[in-house]
């Protein structure tokens, strides 16, 4: 079992950043590729970047390149979501999720966290 939360979400005007934090529970965080998906009401959960176990193969969603960072630090069971130059179309709830393999699909990640609410104002 894996546990995740996040935390970091709020509000903020376009154009500035934020940083979203996901820690994992237990000693097996090493074992297992993480994502970072969000979701808005009445829309399916979307792909926001993925990192395998190292942290060196990562996979960004085009909409996002250039402006999201994911990285990992598995000393401390964490997994991080850089958001820079932040737009309005970027609110939404983001998940932070945990697989066995390197996936972009939701349905490969079999432990969610709580998801955080991000807020972009115009």
């Amino acid at each position: 079992q894996v546990q995740l939360v996040e935390s970091g979400g709020g509000l903020v005007q376009a154009g500035g950043s934020l940083r979203l934090s996901c820690v994992a529970s237990g000693r097996t965080f090493s074992r297992y590729c993480m994502g970072w998906f969000r979701q808005v009401p009445g829309k399916e959960r979307e792909l926001v970047a993925v990192l395998d176990y190292s942290g060196l193969s990562i996979y960004t969603a085009d909409s996002m390149k250039g402006r999201f960072t994911i990285s990992r630090d598995n000393a401390k069971n964490t997994v991080y979501l850089q958001m820079n130059s932040l737009k309005p179309e970027d609110t939404a709830v983001y998940y932070c999720a945990a697989s066995p393999v390197l996936s972009t699909t939701p349905g490969e990640y079999h432990y969610w966290g709580q998801g955080t609410q991000v807020t972009v104002s115009s």
